[in-house]
């Protein structure tokens, strides 16, 4: 049998199989929004050309699909090109923010999330040379006195060389609604925030803006998550352990999805007294309390810092464990 076009989409994002992404699809584009979307990349003047519309209307349509997330636009050589969401992460961040989606739209995602996402998120740790996203560290959780922390270990120096900063509502706890941390908690740095800006679908902050929101999450105990790139940008997610994409089956099942920064914790059992409040702070199951004092299971930890930043005695700081070759060029 013939696919249809929806289910066409979903081979172009490397979703085959799935029964909800060809629904998502078609929820959100009609049918010749998506005939047009299957003919990106193009100018709309090229796209017109395609579809057997006018180029006057053909932008509006390109225009559209940008707003809802569908569609991504580029200036090459002057002109405004205009190309289909690649993967599921665009199509996910993308149209979960689109202002106009319904809640019906949002709980459908939310069923894939639950349903469809942890098989293929095994298949995709399977076939990808690296996770896609990467823990970055607070960074008064490192102790400087041992290594140095470099540009692409810090959320301060993301922000501090950022030129455009906006922040998003987390997609995934829109969509989830599983616990009661801040929604508005994902940075957008440079690039990406000036297309949300663009999009309408967050709002401009300043430096001091961001610095505010870092340091709310971190006191709440919400993980700092970037690209997997040496290079600085993109975004800073604050992920909680139930909504998130990631974290949930790293935590149920160790799936490679999201790397973890350059350390990891350690504890100075001088100082620790075992209190234990460390063990409510780790989302990874990676510290255990015996005889009084805590330690840590290298191997579970993403070295996040979340632990160092409530002890009460100081007792846990963060050492590099991975050399800067561990991230991606």
């Amino acid at each position: 049998m013939e696919k249809t076009i929806y289910e066409q989409m979903t081979d172009k994002i490397f979703l085959s199989g799935s029964k909800l992404i060809p629904q998502l699809f078609e929820m959100i584009a009609s049918l010749s929004e998506a005939d047009l979307l299957m003919k990106m990349p193009g100018t709309p003047a090229e796209l017109a050309r395609d579809i057997g519309k006018n180029e006057e209307e053909t932008e509006a349509m390109c225009k559209t699909l940008y707003v809802k997330g569908l569609a991504f636009k580029s200036l090459k050589g002057g002109e405004t090109r205009y190309k289909m969401c690649r993967d599921l992460i665009q199509f996910h961040d993308g149209t979960i923010l689109w202002p106009e989606a319904t809640k019906a739209y949002h709980d459908l995602w939310q069923t894939f999330m639950e349903t469809e996402w942890p098989d293929f998120a095994r298949l995709y740790t399977k076939v990808l040379p690296t996770a896609v996203t990467r823990v970055i560290a607070v960074e008064e959780s490192v102790d400087s006195g041992r290594q140095r922390v470099l540009d692409m270990d810090s959320v301060n120096r993301i922000i501090d060389t950022s030129e455009a900063l906006a922040v998003t509502r987390c997609t995934c706890r829109v969509i989830a609604h599983k616990c009661d941390m801040p929604v508005e908690a994902c940075i957008q740095v440079g690039n990406a925030a000036l297309y949300t800006l663009d999009r309408g679908t967050g709002r401009k902050i300043s430096k001091d803006e961001a610095y505010a929101i870092l340091r709310d999450c971190e006191q709440k105990g919400l993980v700092h998550v970037t690209m997997n790139k040496s290079h600085v940008g993109h975004f800073i997610c604050n992920c909680c352990s139930c909504c998130c994409q990631t974290l949930p089956l790293i935590i149920s099942e160790r799936l490679n999805l999201t790397a973890p920064s350059r350390f990891c914790a350690t504890v100075d059992e001088s100082l620790c007294s075992g209190c234990g409040t460390c063990l409510d702070r780790c989302k990874f199951n990676a510290i255990s309390v015996e005889s009084d004092k805590a330690s840590v299971n290298a191997e579970f930890c993403l070295g996040c810092g979340l632990c160092h930043i409530t002890c009460p005695e100081s007792a846990i700081t963060l050492i590099e464990t991975r050399p800067a070759s561990f991230i991606p060029d």
